[in-house]
């Protein structure tokens, strides 16, 4: 699940969208970089959120799953670039 988009299902951020930063059994780390940064991620019920069958790009991929210092501004674009892909309709919900 590590490195996929995710948005919130439950809550008073219903609707935000996410990376996940990794998991423990029940809980989800969350973050939007902005408001939910890689050093304060938000912990929330994996029941709680949906995940999107769509990973970030590679560079970042392999920082999150090697443990390595992530940005907060890598998270941004990332989600910068999942909302341009989705609103030029090249991504299509299955």
């Amino acid at each position: 699940m590590t490195g996929k988009f995710a948005t919130s299902r439950a809550g008073h951020d219903k609707g935000r969208l996410y990376v996940v930063l990794g998991e423990e059994e029940k809980y989800a780390y969350l973050s939007d970089g902005r408001l939910r940064t890689v050093d304060k991620p938000k912990r929330k019920l994996k029941k709680h959120i949906q995940i999107i069958h769509r990973k970030v790009d590679q560079e970042l991929l392999g920082k999150l799953e090697k443990n390595e210092k992530v940005l907060d501004e890598e998270i941004k674009y990332a989600i910068k670039q999942y909302n341009n892909l989705k609103t030029e309709g090249m991504y299509v919900k299955k």
